[in-house]
């Protein structure tokens, strides 16, 4: 009687402790895809900001187009 008792509780633990295990690697698995959401998060900022200065440099580019073709027909005149 003894012996089934403690088979019974030995088995009981042992499948408290596989939920247990299970738990862990599903949080794990969770931080895992938080991780991998928060990179995705930086690399479209980081591609956002490049867009920005890429823009930013056209404009400037332009700008400065136009400020030599002022100064062209200002000379011509």
């Amino acid at each position: 009687m003894k012996k089934k008792k403690e088979k019974k509780e030995k088995r009981r633990r042992e499948g408290e402790e596989r939920r247990e295990e299970k738990e862990k690697e599903k949080e794990k698995e969770k931080e895992k895809e938080k991780e991998k959401e928060k990179e995705k998060e930086k690399e479209k900022e980081k591609e956002k900001e490049e867009e920005e200065e890429e823009e930013e440099e056209e404009e400037e580019e332009e700008e400065e187009e136009e400020e030599e073709e002022r100064r062209y027909v200002a000379a011509e005149a």
